[in-house]
C-alpha cells in the first residue's frame, strides 16, 4: 500500500491510439513520444527538469532500445538525470507506475515521469542465432505475429487462453452473451464522443505525425475503431470452431504512448489544473494464473489490490479494464460479483486498440477522470499480461 504517492489532477495525457500500419507508422515511438511530452510540458509551463527520474515503458522492440531510458531522458530536455526502461508486456504501465511510487515512497525520487510509448506496426523481424542448428542456420522471429499466435510457456495462441478462460466461467459462456458484452463496450466507448469527444479532451492531446518524407500530419482523435452492431457481431464466426470470441470480440494491434506524473501530495497540488482535486495511489496488487489462462489473472491482482487499499468492490465507484478479450471482463465480473455491463466506461483496449505498454496508462487516466466526474471516491484499474500474468492499481479521488 502506497501512502506518499500522488498524481496531479490532469498531471497525465495520452495520444489518440492509431490502428495498426496507420497515421503513427512511420515514426519511432519513443522519438514521437518524447516529442509529445516536450510540447505538453510546454503548454502547461512545466520544465522537464523538474523531473528527478524517467521510467520508460515499451514493448515491442525498436532501434536503440539498448538506451531507451537515458535516451528519453534527454529527448524530453531532461538531460542530467538516468532513466529506466521497463517491459513487461501488457502491465508495462502498471510496472511502471508502480516503480514510480516505490521511488517517492522511499525518498528516492521527488517527482517521476512514467512515459510509456509503443508502435506495433513495422513491427521487428528478428533474427536469432543458431550455432547448433543444420548448418547454423538462423531462427527467425515476427515479433508481432509470432508471440501473439504462441506463448512459450503454455504454448497456445492467445485466443485459446481466453477460450480456455471462458471455459472457467461460472455457469459458462456464449457466444451470444460475448457479444452482447462487446457490445456494451462499444456503446461505453461511443460515450466518450459525445459533446465533441468531451471527455476524451480531459486527458487526450493531438500528435503530429510524418506521413511522408515531406509532409506532417495531425491526428487528433482515435484511428481505426470498427463500428459494432448486434447483427454485425452475430455474423461473426468464432475465431477457434466451438468458442465465444469472434474477431469483433477482440482487441486489435494499434500505435500510440501516455505519461503520467507521480510525486508527492505537496508537489502534485503545485501541478495540479485543480488543487483542490487530490488523486492518491494507493495500492499495486499483481498475480499469476493457471498455465494458458491468461484472462484470468486480473481478478486475482484486482482483489490483492483491493485489500491492500483497505476496501472492499462495492466500495469502488468505477472500475476500468485492459481487456484484449471479452472473456477478460465476464470472469472478472463473475469473480468479484458485480454487473458485467457496469464497468468500463468511456472505452476500453478490447474498442480502441492495443499499442501494448501505453494501453494500462489511458485507462488509469480514463478512471481518474471518471471517479473525479463522480464526485470522488475510489477507482481500480486492472489487467492482463503475457505469460497469465495481471496487475492492478486503486486509486482515492478527493476534493
Amino acid at each position: 500500500m502506497y501512502e506518499k504517492s500522488f498524481i496531479p489532477f490532469r498531471g497525465y495525457f495520452s495520444s489518440p491510439f492509431s490502428r495498426w500500419q496507420g497515421s503513427l507508422q512511420l515514426d519511432h515511438p519513443l522519438e514521437l513520444a518524447c516529442a509529445t511530452v516536450r510540447a505538453w510540458l510546454a503548454k502547461k509551463g512545466f520544465s522537464a527538469k523538474m523531473f528527478d527520474y524517467v521510467y520508460v515503458g515499451a514493448t515491442v522492440g525498436q532501434k536503440h532500445n539498448f538506451f531507451y531510458g537515458p535516451w528519453a531522458s534527454a529527448l524530453i530536455g531532461a538531460t542530467e538525470i538516468p532513466g529506466l526502461y521497463v517491459s513487461q508486456a501488457c502491465s508495462t504501465s502498471t510496472t511502471c507506475i508502480n516503480l514510480s511510487a516505490v521511488g517517492v515512497e522511499t525518498g528516492m525520487h521527488k517527482v517521476v515521469l512514467a512515459l510509456m510509448a509503443d508502435r506495433t506496426s513495422n513491427g521487428p523481424h528478428t533474427i536469432w542465432p543458431n550455432p547448433l542448428g543444420p548448418g547454423a542456420e538462423v531462427i527467425h522471429e515476427n515479433w508481432i505475429m509470432d508471440n501473439f499466435n504462441y506463448e512459450p510457456i503454455g504454448q497456445q495462441p492467445m485466443v485459446q487462453t481466453a477460450e480456455n478462460v471462458a471455459k472457467k466461467v461460472k455457469g459458462g459462456v456464449t457466444k451470444e452473451f460475448a457479444d452482447a458484452v462487446t457490445l456494451r463496450r462499444y456503446e461505453q466507448y461511443l460515450d466518450s464522443l459525445k459533446d465533441d469527444r468531451a471527455f476524451q479532451k480531459k486527458y487526450m492531446i493531438p500528435v503530429q505525425f510524418t506521413k511522408n518524407k515531406k509532409e506532417k500530419g495531425v491526428l487528433e482523435a482515435d484511428e481505426g475503431i470498427m463500428p459494432t452492431t448486434k447483427e454485425g457481431l452475430a455474423g461473426l464466426k468464432p475465431q477457434i470452431p466451438g468458442g465465444v470470441h469472434s474477431f469483433g470480440a477482440q482487441t486489435h494491434p494499434a500505435d500510440g504512448h501516455s505519461a503520467v506524473i507521480i510525486t508527492t501530495k505537496e508537489k502534485a497540488k503545485e501541478l495540479s489544473a485543480d488543487p483542490g482535486i487530490t488523486i492518491q495511489l494507493l495500492s499495486y496488487g499483481y498475480a499469476r494464473a493457471e498455465k494458458a489462462h491468461m484472462g484470468m489473472a486480473p481478478a486475482p491482482a484486482a482483489r490483492m489490490a483491493i485489500e491492500k487499499a483497505g476496501i472492499s468492490a462495492k466500495d469502488l465507484k468505477a472500475i476500468k479494464t485492459h481487456n484484449p478479450f471479452v472473456a477478460n471482463d465476464i470472469y472478472l465480473a463473475s469473480d468479484l460479483g458485480i454487473d458485467v455491463m457496469g464497468f468500463d466506461n468511456y472505452g476500453s483496449s478490447i474498442i480502441y486498440g492495443h499499442p501494448q505498454a501505453p494501453t494500462g496508462g489511458r485507462l488509469v487516466m480514463e478512471l481518474i477522470e471518471e471517479v473525479v466526474m463522480l464526485g470522488g471516491g475510489y477507482g481500480l484499474f486492472t489487467g492482463c499480461a503475457a505469460g497469465d500474468t495481471g496487475a492492478a492499481l486503486v486509486v482515492k479521488v478527493s476534493g
